[in-house]
């Protein structure tokens, strides 16, 4: 009898977990340098009171909300949280001391928040005072979503997906270099959606060059994710939709060596160590990304993978056969001479985009 009360027990903390991972995927894309955070309030008899998701950097915190819509009503009873309460002072104040006003019973966390201003001691402090505290509820569900948050902390680095479109033979341009369109319009929604989710997205001067890209959600994102250029040369043109930054922010990045090379108008100017996507990571880190899309040519997308800043790929097929000997592929040389030595991953999901087919896999390090 024991057994299944405790099985109906874990049951029930599950399901109201999923329902603040829900919460905690409202504001994908828009929390930024901040983890994805949702919560629900349960009260002293397991009736709902109160939920919330933290909506973007500056603004409360998911139990913080929460509880506040809980009120009174939250006294003995359940604060169920995707990840640890913080107790320290940032911009906002710790949700441990809310949590701790609030008069709840028991706290039911899924994850143990990695920064080190963190790091446990929210849940030390909260079963301190005397709270029954729960961890470990849909870890893993938990750490997928906010997979990009903890990189960072972990790595100092964004976490990086490389996106291309390309047809069944693998070519992702006609020998004359057009490219416009390979994929449908469902699967170019798609990709608006993606970059609606990254806090910046990627490419070289020879996708500038080649493609005049606009590289923005289409409205979906407010504010537009940054638009990044990254450039050892600085032949770029005079005129370029990237450098209209009414519509959204953009930063040319390269290293010492173009320093005093022509410079175009509109844009931020970043110099890096090198030109290189490990030391840009580096810089997009410092400026808050969790996430960042990779949409540039092959040599770039080939060296961001060799310098370990591609976690993910998405990769859109079409049913569409482009030929052509030199006609380009997605990657340059990853520097592999045997199968063993290639690079691997495992599926993430597939899915049908109209026409197209959409693979999601990540890569294994």
């Amino acid at each position: 009898m024991a057994l299944v009360t405790g099985l109906a027990i874990e049951l029930m903390w599950d399901a109201w977990m999923r329902r603040a991972l829900a919460l905690g995927a409202l504001a994908d894309g828009q929390t930024s340098p901040n983890p994805l955070v949702g919560a629900v309030v349960l009260d002293e008899h397991g009736r709902l009171v109160g939920e919330g998701f933290h909506a973007r950097a500056g603004a409360p915190h998911a139990e913080v909300g929460a509880l506040a819509q809980a009120g009174d009503r939250a006294q003995g009873g359940t604060l169920v949280v995707t990840l640890e309460p913080c107790c320290h002072h940032g911009r906002t104040p710790p949700c441990s001391e809310a949590v701790l006003k609030a008069g709840v019973h028991r706290v039911v966390i899924a994850l143990e928040d990695p920064d080190p201003r963190v790091a446990g001691g929210g849940i030390q402090q909260l079963r301190g005072a005397g709270l029954d505290v729960i961890s470990g509820v849909l870890q893993s569900e938990a750490a997928f979503q906010n997979r990009a948050f903890l990189h960072r902390v972990r790595t100092g680095r964004p976490w990086g997906t490389l996106k291309w479109a390309m047809g069944l033979d693998g070519r992702t341009a006609l020998t004359n270099g057009e490219s416009q369109w390979i994929s449908g319009p469902t699967a170019r929604q798609w990709v608006h959606r993606l970059r609606s989710k990254s806090d910046a997205v990627i490419v070289g001067g020879g996708t500038v060059r080649v493609d005049d890209p606009l590289l923005t959600s289409r409205g979906l994102r407010v504010p537009e994710p940054l638009r990044v250029v990254l450039s050892r040369s600085m032949q770029l043109p005079e005129t370029a939709q990237l450098w209209d930054t009414s519509l959204a922010p953009t930063l040319v990045a390269h290293g010492p060596e173009a320093q005093d090379r022509h410079f175009p108008s509109g844009p931020q100017r970043q110099r890096l160590s090198a030109s290189e996507p490990e030391p840009l990571m580096q810089e997009l880190a410092n400026r808050g990304c969790n996430r960042v899309l990779w949409e540039c040519g092959p040599e770039l997308a080939a060296a961001a993978i060799r310098q370990g800043c591609i976690q993910e790929v998405a990769a859109v097929v079409a049913p569409k056969l482009m030929g052509g000997v030199p006609a380009r592929t997605p990657l340059g040389d990853l520097g592999s001479t045997a199968m063993d030595q290639v690079v691997t991953g495992s599926l993430l999901s597939s899915e049908r985009l109209g026409d197209d087919w959409l693979f999601q896999f990540r890569l294994a390090r």
